[in-house]
């Protein structure tokens, strides 16, 4: 005698719950993906408008561009020195020159500006916060400035003193074969106070930290080992630009 076995065949009735209950399942991250397309969609089209009706913000006399290339506006920089800006009082600034040389040097802001050739150039400052400028630079060459005050053979490092206590160092030899600027103008006016006035250096190819703003004495010394505020912090003392 066989025995006839028991086959479950679902009904229209069971077929259609197991769908809804798969679409319950599926229907959040439905939403979820379509919620990000539209806040995508909406973020585009609101910096396309802002950047269309509001234009960045130029310092009277700032350009935009030098022979063909693109610069980032003055006010594209981020404020993060160790004290904030600082207001130098001009009455009684001098720049020193001093340690080992031949003789000990101190400079008005115009005898700096005024007796010295000018030179200009664009380059990138990059930040190890993760953002960057272009920016055209007007200054001077520090390897000139050490020059008047003649360098003893012994020097191995340059070392920068700010205005607020900062402090940072370069090689005496990146200084000279990199022609490192000493910027009075960046885009084509004088260094607003919180960009460094009267003095920033222009450390091309090194990050942020090594652009010292607000100079006021430079040492030249022959301590390879010397670090500057944050380099004392644990910051690589050569800092180049990968």
């Amino acid at each position: 005698m066989l025995e006839t076995q028991n086959v479950f065949r679902p009904g229209l009735a069971h077929i259609t719950m197991m769908l809804r209950d798969r679409l319950v399942r599926v229907r959040p991250l439905f939403l979820v993906i379509a919620l990000l397309l539209i806040v995508t969609v909406v973020a585009s089209i609101g910096v396309i408008w802002i950047s269309e009706n509001f234009p960045r913000r130029l310092r009277p006399g700032e350009v935009t561009e030098y022979v063909g290339q693109n610069l980032s506006a003055i006010d594209e920089f981020r404020e993060n020195s160790i004290k904030g800006p600082q207001h130098v009082d001009m009455n009684n600034y001098t720049l020193a020159i001093k340690g080992l040389v031949d003789r000990s040097m101190s400079y008005t802001y115009d005898d700096v500006v005024s007796n010295h050739s000018h030179y200009e150039k664009v380059v990138t400052l990059h930040c190890v916060e993760g953002w960057d400028v272009s920016i055209l630079w007007e200054g001077v060459l520090v390897k000139e400035l050490l020059n008047e005050a003649g360098v003893d053979p012994r020097t191995k490092v340059v070392i920068f003193y700010a205005y607020d206590g900062y402090s940072t160092s370069l090689p005496l030899d990146f200084i000279v074969n990199n022609e490192i600027l000493m910027a009075y103008k960046m885009n084509g006016v004088v260094l607003p106070p919180e960009r460094g006035f009267p003095f920033q250096l222009v450390a091309e190819s090194k990050y942020g930290y090594k652009w010292i703003k607000w100079i006021t004495r430079i040492e030249l010394s022959d301590n390879e080992n010397y670090e500057g505020y944050w380099e004392s912090r644990g910051f690589s003392n050569d800092a180049t630009v990968p």
